[in-house]
C-alpha cells in the first residue's frame, strides 16, 4: 500500500502585473505535476504591491521601467522578447505592445483576498495575469476586475460591491504589513510551510528539491 501524499503549505507573495510572478507559478505547477502523489499542496497567495503610489490612470509601461529601473528602449525590447519566450514554453501568453500602461492593483488584491474565502483564488489569480499581460486589460478598474471575476465563476454583482465598499482594504494592508515585517521586498517569493523561501522564479528543479527536502525532513 502506497504513502498518503505528504501535505505542504505553499505561500506565494505575488503582484498581478509582475510577469515573473505568472512565470514562478507555472513553474511551480510543473515541479508540483512531477511530485504528484508524493505530496499534496496548499497555495495561498497573498498581496504585493510594486507601485503602491501608482495613480488610478496608470503610467505607460516604458516610461515607468526608464523611471524606476532606468531601463532603455532596446533593454526594454529585449525583455518583453524574453519574456514572451519563456511564457510561450510554459503555456502563457504575454501580448506586449505599444503604449501598454501599468496600473495600481490594491483593488486587484482585495478581490483574491475574497476569492480566497470563496475557495477561488488561485483561479482568479491566474484569470488576473491573463487580464492584464494576454487580454491588455485594466486590472486597476473596478468594472474590469468584477469581470474577471465572473469568469472563474464568482459571482459579478457581490465583486463589484465589495470593491466598491472597500471591506477587505484593511485585511490586504495588514497582510502587506506582515510579509514586509518577514523580510519579503521582492516578488515572486514563495515560503514552503512557513519555513523555506524560494525567491524569484527558479526552474522547477529547484522547486522540487526544496520540497523533497522539506518532506524528507518531515518523514524521518
Amino acid at each position: 500500500m502506497s504513502a498518503a501524499p505528504t501535505p505542504i503549505r505553499i505561500d506565494i507573495v505575488s503582484d498581478v502585473v509582475c510577469p515573473w510572478c505568472v512565470i514562478g507559478y507555472k513553474q511551480l505547477q510543473e515541479a508540483l505535476r512531477r511530485l504528484e502523489g508524493e505530496v499534496e499542496a496548499e497555495i495561498r497567495w497573498h498581496p504585493f504591491e510594486l507601485n503602491p503610489m501608482m495613480p488610478p490612470e496608470g503610467q505607460e509601461l516604458r516610461e515607468h521601467m526608464t523611471e524606476k529601473y532606468g531601463t532603455n528602449r532596446q533593454q526594454s525590447d529585449a525583455a518583453r522578447s524574453r519574456l514572451a519566450s519563456v511564457g510561450d514554453s510554459l503555456g502563457f501568453s504575454f501580448n506586449f505592445y505599444e503604449g501598454q500602461r501599468i496600473y495600481n492593483t490594491f483593488l486587484a488584491h482585495q478581490l483574491l483576498k475574497w476569492a480566497e474565502q470563496e475557495g477561488k483564488q488561485s483561479e482568479l489569480e491566474l484569470a488576473l495575469f491573463e487580464s492584464y499581460f494576454s487580454n491588455q486589460e485594466n486590472v486597476g478598474d473596478e468594472a474590469t476586475l468584477a469581470q474577471v471575476a465572473g469568469r472563474v465563476g464568482l459571482d459579478e454583482a457581490e465583486a463589484a460591491a465589495l470593491l466598491d465598499d472597500g471591506r477587505f482594504a484593511r485585511d490586504v494592508r495588514e497582510h502587506q504589513r506582515f510579509w514586509l515585517s518577514k523580510g519579503i521586498q521582492a516578488v515572486p517569493s514563495f515560503v514552503l510551510d512557513g519555513r523555506f523561501l524560494i525567491p524569484g522564479a527558479q526552474n522547477p528543479e529547484v522547486f522540487v528539491a526544496a520540497i523533497e527536502k522539506l518532506t524528507a525532513g518531515e518523514a524521518a
